[in-house]
C-alpha cells in the first residue's frame, strides 16, 4: 500500500488537529481524544474529517472542535455522504440560529442517523425551495415565500414546509408531495380560508370550539379540493393520486360534504358544517398540513394596517394628480382627510377570475379612474383578505401619512444601520459557500434605498456632448424595431397569394387535394424584451468611471425610448452581508421622465461590490416581467469584493457565479460589461466565454455599451 494511503497515527492526527483547533483548545481540552478515535479509521475518512474541520474552523473554532470530536461516532453510523449532510445541517443551523443549536446538532449524530433512510429516499426542502417559489409565483394572488418549519402551514405571507419529506419511496414522489402541500396552502390564501376574518372570529367568539378545528379543517380541505379541481384539474389529479397512496379512509360522500363542492361555497359553509353534529371526524388530508390561527392573526393585522395606509396614500396621489396640488396642504399633521370621502367611491364588478368573484373599480368625483399598478396590487391583496374594499379605506391620506418619513428617524433607510441592526422590511437572500458546497440560508440582508436626484445639468451636458452619436444610435435602433413582413401561403389574410393560387390550381389538375393556404397578410414582428441594467456603485467607480457609467445610461435610455424595449436601471453597493443595497433608478413600470433622468445623474460611488445578493434580487424583478427575452446587463469596474475579508477572493467569485447560474435557470440571460483590464482572467468563469465584454478605454464606454446592447438584442 502506498505511504500516502496509510492511516495516520493518533499523534500525527493530534498534530494536524491542533493546527486549526488551537483557538478552541485549553489546558483541560486537547485534541488527543478526537485524534485517538479518528486513528481507528482509514486514510480516506481521516482526510475527510481533517478537510471539513479546517473549513468549519474558518467560521468558528468551537464548532470545528465539536465536529472533530463527534465525527468518529457519526462515521460509525453513516457513510460519508450522510456524514456530510449531517455537518452541513449543523452549519445551516449556525448560520440561521446560532452556535448553541449547531453544537446540539453535532452532538446528536445518532438522531440524524436514525432518520437517514428518510433522508436518502426523501426530498430536502433546501433542494426545491427555488422551484416551489417559482411555481407558486405562477399561481394567482400575492407572492408567498417558502420557509421551513416542523409542520406545514401558512400564515398568509409564507408557506411553511418540513425540512425533509420522506413518506414515499423515491425522491420524485416526495417532491410531488411537497408540490401538493404548496398548492393546498396557497389555496387557503387564494380561495379564502382566512378571508374576512370569519374563521378567526368564530374561534374568538367560541362559535367554533378548538376541539372542532380539526373537523373544520377536513371540511375546508374538501372545499379547497373542489376549487382546485375546477381551476386546475391536472393538479387535482395529482392530489387524488397522493391520497390513494398515503390514505386508507375513503373520501366523505354525504350530502353535507358534497355541498362544499358548489362553486359558490365559501369558508362560511365549512364553518356552519363544522358546528353541526354528526358526520364523524375525517382527516384533512396528507397534503393539507395544519391550521395556525395565531400566526395568521398576527400577519393579517400587520398587513391590514400597512395596506390601508398604502391604499390611502395612493388615493391622495390620485387626488393630487387631478387637482394639481397635494390634498390637505393646510393641515401638515393630518393623517387622513375625511372631506375626501365624498369624492371617492369603489364599486364592485363580477369577476370570475377573482378569488372572491368580484373586482373593484375606483371613482373620483363620479368618474372612473385608473389607479397605478402598485395600487392595483394593493387593492387585490385587500380584497383577497377582506373580500371587499371597506368603506373606511376610502379616504385620502393627509400630509402626516402621505409624507410618512417626516420626523421618524426609524423609517429612514440610513437609520437601519445606526445602533442595533434589525431586518424588518429587508429582503433575505441565500449566499453560496463554495467550501461547504452549500448555501448559507437567508445569509444576506438587502434593502432598496432611494437615490437622491443629481444635477440635471449633467444630463443636458451629455446630450450636447453626444448629440450626433445619439441621433446615429436612434436611427440604428429604429431599424431594430422591425418592419411589416408579408407572410405568404396563409389560411387567412388581406390579399390572395397569386403564387399559392397557381400552385393550388396545378395540384387540382393533377388530382391532388387543394390547399387552403391561399392568402397573404402583414405581420408586425414586435420585440419582446425586458432588460435590467445593474450598475456598480462601489467606491472604486469614483471619477471618470462614474461619469462614464452615467453617460452610458443616458445614451442607452434615450435610445431605448426610441426602440420601445422595457428597461430598468438599478445601482448596487454593499458593506458586509447585512448591508447589501439596491438603488432603484428607473423601474420597469416607471416612465423615462425628468425624475428618472435626475436619478441617473445622482448615481455616485458608495461602498463595496458584494454582487451575489443584488443579482438574486434583480433576477427576481426580471422574472416578474412578461417578456420572451430577459437580460441582466451589469456595468462594473472589477471583480466581486467586500469589506468583509471572507467575501474576497474565491468566496466572492464563486457566490457570484452561483447567483448567475441561478439567474440562467430562472430564464434570465446575464451579460457583463467591465472596464477591468484583468476581466478576461475571471469573467469567463463567472459569465461564460461569450457573455462579457472588456472595454479598456473608459472614454469609449458610452459608445461601446450601446453597440453591445444592439448586438445582444438584434
Amino acid at each position: 500500500m502506498p505511504i500516502s494511503e496509510l492511516s495516520l497515527t493518533a499523534a500525527e492526527l493530534e498534530e494536524r488537529l491542533d493546527l486549526y483547533l488551537d483557538a478552541a483548545l485549553s489546558s483541560r481540552r486537547t485534541a488527543a481524544q478526537p485524534a485517538r478515535e479518528l486513528a481507528a479509521f482509514d486514510r480516506a475518512r481521516q482526510r475527510f474529517v481533517l478537510h471539513w474541520g479546517a473549513v468549519i474552523a474558518r467560521d468558528n473554532a468551537e464548532l470545528a472542535y465539536q465536529f472533530s470530536a463527534h465525527a468518529p461516532a457519526a462515521m460509525r453510523l453513516m457513510d460519508l455522504d450522510a456524514v456530510e449532510s449531517w455537518l452541513l445541517h449543523a452549519m445551516d443551523l449556525y448560520d440561521k440560529k446560532g452556535q448553541m443549536l449547531a453544537i446540539r446538532a453535532f452532538q446528536s449524530a445518532a438522531d440524524f442517523a436514525a432518520h437517514r433512510q428518510e433522508r436518502i429516499s426523501g426530498k430536502a426542502l433546501e433542494e426545491c425551495t427555488g422551484i416551489l417559489e417559482h411555481f407558486v409565483c405562477g399561481l394567482n394572488g400575492r407572492s408567498l415565500k417558502i420557509a421551513v418549519d416542523i409542520q406545514s402551514f401558512t400564515d398568509t405571507e409564507s408557506i411553511f414546509l418540513p425540512p425533509v419529506v420522506g413518506r414515499l419511496p423515491d425522491r420524485a414522489a416526495n417532491f410531488r408531495l411537497y408540490k401538493a402541500m404548496t398548492v393546498h396552502l396557497w389555496a387557503q390564501n387564494w380561495y379564502g380560508t382566512w378571508r374576512g376574518g370569519w374563521l378567526l372570529e368564530a374561534l374568538d367568539s367560541g362559535r367554533l370550539a378548538s376541539a372542532d378545528l380539526p373537523r373544520f379543517h377536513a371540511l375546508e380541505t374538501a372545499r379547497l379540493d373542489a376549487c382546485i379541481a375546477r381551476d386546475f384539474p391536472g393538479l387535482h389529479r395529482d392530489l387524488l393520486a397522493l391520497r390513494r397512496l398515503l390514505e386508507t379512509d375513503e373520501s366523505q360522500t354525504d350530502a353535507a360534504w358534497r355541498s362544499l363542492a358548489r362553486p359558490l361555497a365559501d369558508v362560511r359553509d365549512s364553518l356552519r358544517l363544522a358546528g353541526e353534529s354528526g358526520g364523524g371526524l375525517a382527516e384533512a388530508g396528507c397534503y393539507a398540513g395544519i391550521l395556525q390561527p395565531d400566526a395568521v392573526r398576527a400577519c393579517l393585522a400587520k398587513r391590514a394596517a400597512a395596506e390601508r395606509n398604502a391604499f390611502r396614500i395612493a388615493l391622495a396621489r390620485l387626488i393630487e394628480d387631478r387637482d394639481g396640488r397635494p390634498p390637505g396642504e393646510d393641515r401638515p399633521d393630518a393623517e387622513t382627510l375625511p372631506e375626501t370621502r365624498a369624492r371617492l367611491a369603489a364599486r364592485d364588478r363580477a369577476d370570475p377570475d377573482s378569488p372572491s368573484g368580484i373586482r373593484y373599480e375606483l371613482f373620483l368625483d363620479g368618474q372612473p379612474i385608473a389607479p397605478p399598478p402598485d395600487a392595483v396590487s394593493t387593492m387585490a391583496s385587500i380584497v383577497q383578505d377582506l373580500g371587499e374594499i371597506p368603506p373606511d379605506y376610502l379616504v385620502a391620506a393627509g400630509p402626516g401619512l402621505y409624507r410618512p418619513n417626516q420626523g421618524d428617524d426609524d423609517s429612514e433607510p440610513d437609520s437601519a444601520w445606526a445602533g442595533t441592526y434589525h431586518e424588518e422590511g429587508a429582503f433575505l437572500y441565500d449566499e453560496w459557500d463554495h467550501r461547504r458546497r452549500h448555501h448559507r440560508k437567508n445569509w444576506c440582508v438587502l434593502r432598496e434605498r432611494m437615490i437622491e436626484p443629481g444635477d440635471p445639468g449633467f444630463y443636458r451636458e451629455t446630450l450636447r456632448r453626444y448629440g450626433g452619436l445619439i441621433k446615429s444610435i436612434r436611427r440604428t435602433f429604429e431599424i431594430l424595431r422591425g418592419e411589416d413582413r408579408r407572410l405568404r401561403r396563409q389560411t387567412d389574410g388581406e390579399e390572395v397569394d397569386i403564387d399559392a393560387l397557381v400552385d393550388a390550381h396545378a395540384d387540382v389538375q393533377a388530382g391532388l387535394e387543394m390547399t387552403d393556404r391561399l392568402f397573404t397578410r402583414l405581420d408586425r414582428r414586435e420585440r419582446d424584451i425586458a432588460v435590467l441594467f445593474m450598475v456598480d456603485m462601489s467606491g472604486s467607480t469614483k471619477g471618470w468611471i462614474n461619469r462614464a457609467e452615467r453617460e452610458s445610461l443616458i445614451l442607452l435610455a434615450e435610445s431605448l425610448a426610441t426602440l420601445g424595449d422595457r428597461f430598468a436601471i438599478h445601482g448596487f453597493s454593499g458593506w458586509g452581508r447585512k448591508r447589501c443595497e439596491i438603488f432603484p433608478v428607473k423601474g420597469f413600470d416607471q416612465p423615462y421622465d425628468e425624475a428618472a433622468k435626475a436619478r441617473i445623474c445622482g448615481i455616485e460611488p458608495r461602498d463595496y461590490t458584494r454582487m451575489g445578493a443584488p443579482i438574486r434580487h434583480l433576477t427576481r424583478l426580471l422574472q416578474a416581467q412578461p417578456a420572451r427575452t430577459r437580460l441582466l446587463v451589469t456595468l462594473s469596474d472589477g471583480k466581486p469584493d467586500d469589506y468583509d475579508p471572507q467575501y474576497r477572493g474565491d468566496y466572492g467569485i464563486e457566490d457570484t457565479r452561483q447567483a448567475l447560474f441561478e439567474a440562467r435557470l430562472a430564464g434570465v440571460h446575464p451579460f457583463c460589461i467591465t472596464i477591468d483590464e484583468t476581466g478576461a482572467d475571471y469573467l469567463p468563469h463567472l459569465y461564460g466565454p461569450a457573455s462579457f465584454a472588456v472595454v479598456s478605454d473608459v472614454a469609449r464606454l458610452p459608445l461601446k455599451v450601446t453597440e453591445i446592447y444592439r448586438r445582444l438584442t438584434s
